[in-house]
């Protein structure tokens, strides 16, 4: 009887151990499915009509005092099918626009403020779904925006070094104002990136030697300058992967 006791207390003990670490095990389960993941949110202000703007989302103030040409950091958000979105005047006052937008659950989105570049109120925001994941190894990955009315359509070129537009293909052809050329890969390398009116072989952009060695991705806003014709269209890019 003794030794049938000696027997049994140590089986005992091993089953309530692994009771409590199954019990324990269940648990943490249950921390982990019901997790979800935050949103990661941006703000990009090609408008040439709203004055500098506050930019809010579910209560979160994402960006103050900013005008166009600013792509702000990522800020993180709680995920929502319809999110609350406000563009007020830095100054205060009523919004300039208000509207609700998707924010999926470990995305990144930037918030993306517009206007017909007419002197009216009339304001877009679109919601962007950004790329998270670096480019592939040894390529690059690019998206344009045009909001540049005057100049129109675009093409773009990446030139490589060493090489000229005459023997370049251009990545992007007839891209039309208001529209977003979605992320597009090429080969890494040093490249001088060109914009074009549609047809045009005359530049009206040209970035300095941009040294590619893989893995960026990296969002381009294209606008019109405001205050100069040479040169005629000014560039914002932003890196969407850091």
């Amino acid at each position: 009887m003794e030794n049938a006791r000696q027997l049994t207390l140590p089986r005992l003990a091993m089953a309530a151990s692994a009771s409590i670490a199954l019990a324990l095990g269940i648990s943490a389960c249950q921390t982990v499915a019901t997790y979800t993941q935050p949103s990661l949110v941006r703000v990009i202000d090609a408008s040439y009509i709203a004055p500098a703007v506050n930019v809010v989302a579910e209560g979160t103030l994402l960006a103050a005092n900013i005008g166009q040409g600013t792509i702000t950091p990522y800020g993180t958000l709680t995920a929502s099918n319809a999110a609350l979105i406000k563009i007020t005047a830095a100054t205060g006052g009523a919004a300039l626009v208000t509207t609700n937008g998707t924010l999926l659950a470990g995305h990144q989105h930037s918030i993306f403020l517009t206007d017909n570049g007419a002197a009216t109120t009339s304001y877009t925001v679109t919601i962007l779904e950004d790329q998270q994941t670096a480019a592939a190894g040894g390529h690059s990955a690019f998206r344009f925006l045009n909001q540049a009315p005057k100049i129109g359509p675009v093409d773009v070129y990446m030139i490589p070094s060493g090489s000229t537009m005459a023997n370049t293909i251009p990545i992007v052809t007839a891209l039309p104002v208001g529209s977003t050329a979605g992320y597009i890969s090429f080969n890494s390398q040093t490249v001088t990136m060109v914009i074009v009116p549609t047809g045009l072989i005359t530049p009206k952009y040209a970035s300095t030697a941009m040294s590619l060695t893989g893995g960026e991705v990296r969002t381009v806003l294209i606008v019109d300058t405001q205050l100069t014709s040479d040169p005629p269209v000014a560039v914002f890019m932003a890196n969407d992967v850091n």
